[in-house]
């Protein structure tokens, strides 16, 4: 059964359990209120102080938790399918997520460190308010407000973070066919490899190796929040939208629904849709 959006997101205070499997999927935001903690990841050893903020998007991937005894942290963990559509429609949004994937610590100063624990307080103190009639569009704005405050802290200290050697330069490229729309039609790795001019292998290496996700993954849920958008509008019937993303065949559409949202198409418009 599928979760509600409350169950989703967590507000904890425990340090030692950044990695749960129960976070699978998810980002953790994090920020250090006192003493010292570091933690292993993408393979390599972080510290946080106070004031500083980690941005996981991969917990599974943290190892090695360890804090002094004054350590002190705040942290909310919300699904990354929600919050990839929250990021900003701009490049910086891109380029971001790779930073943070390399290096998730933002320091920030005492003034934004105290709107970062608000914005996680806002969210904390409303995730239990489900009798609100527009409960799932609050606590996305909620989110949002602390995803827009992120990436102004992260910008102050990337002004540019646009590398100039061959690995940045091809995620860059991809990601920007990505955001632009191109999984509409394009859902074969070998199309990005054209485009970029590399081999379908060095493009699924660098990117694995940049983000932690496979190409494919990157393509397919472009894709879906492509297909969901269309399957939420109700103009188009569930046929016509398969051609338009170019689906070979109908039950190929429904396939590809089945294993990305979790539901047929049909399904998803009867009673899906409210789910999302």
């Amino acid at each position: 059964m599928e979760k509600h959006l409350y169950e989703l997101i967590v507000f904890s205070e425990e340090f030692s359990l950044v990695n749960s499997p129960a976070f699978n999927g998810c980002v953790v935001h994090s920020i250090c209120t006192e003493g010292t903690g570091t933690f292993l990841y993408n393979g390599r050893i972080f510290k946080m102080s106070k004031n500083d903020i980690a941005v996981i998007s991969h917990p599974r991937l943290v190892t090695e938790i360890r804090s002094d005894d004054d350590f002190r942290c705040e942290y909310i963990a919300a699904p990354d399918k929600i919050l990839h559509n929250l990021l900003p429609a701009n490049n910086y949004a891109i380029q971001g997520r790779v930073s943070l994937f390399n290096n998730p610590i933002i320091t920030v100063s005492d003034i934004d460190a105290a709107r970062f624990r608000t914005d996680l307080a806002n969210i904390k103190n409303r995730i239990d308010n489900t009798d609100h009639r527009f409960y799932q569009e609050l606590m996305r704005s909620l989110l949002q407000t602390m995803v827009y405050d992120l990436f102004d802290f992260h910008a102050k200290t990337n002004d540019s973070i646009l590398t100039t050697d061959r690995i940045g330069y091809i995620t860059t490229r991809f990601f920007t066919l990505i955001e632009g729309g191109r999984p509409k039609t394009q859902r074969e790795v070998s199309h990005y490899a054209d485009q970029l001019n590399v081999t379908p292998k060095y493009l699924s290496d660098t990117i694995k190796r940049v983000t932690g996700i496979s190409v494919s993954t990157h393509i397919n849920s472009a894709a879906t929040a492509i297909a969901l958008a269309y399957l939420k509008d109700n103009t188009m019937s569930v046929s016509q939208i398969a051609d338009e993303m170019k689906f070979s065949s109908l039950s190929y559409f429904s396939r590809f629904c089945v294993k990305h949202i979790g539901m047929s198409p049909a399904k998803f418009r009867t009673a899906g849709a409210k789910k999302y």
